[in-house]
């Protein structure tokens, strides 16, 4: 995997894709917000803040108050790859959210995609 590439994305541009996926699904933006803040720790401000800063995925993680201890649980294949296997630890937090956003658009219940 060419890891450069996707580090340096902006996350405000996917972010709304992230949305838009689940909003087509009949989900909100709250959904996708409470997701995002349950696996980094950020609140909505702060959220709301780097979304404006306009940071890349690296930074997006790096300047996460906290990862959620329960990350760990989320299991299955994204993108071909399962992401519990993928060794490089921002590539696996970027495919984390991207397994939740995916779950989310799919129906899941959110108590079952935070692992609650």
């Amino acid at each position: 995997m060419e890891n450069t590439r996707v580090f340096r994305m902006s996350f405000a541009s996917v972010y709304p894709l992230y949305v838009q996926k689940a909003e087509r699904k009949g989900r909100t933006r709250e959904d996708v917000d409470a997701i995002i803040c349950w696996l980094t720790g950020y609140d909505h401000k702060s959220l709301q803040q780097q979304i404006g800063k306009n940071v890349d995925f690296e930074t997006f993680f790096a300047q996460a108050p906290e990862i959620n201890p329960n990350a760990s649980k989320i299991t299955g294949l994204i993108c071909g790859y399962r992401v519990e296997e993928i060794t490089d630890q921002l590539m696996q937090k970027i495919r984390y959210l991207d397994k939740l956003i995916d779950e989310l658009a799919k129906g899941k219940a959110m108590e079952k995609i935070l692992r609650k």
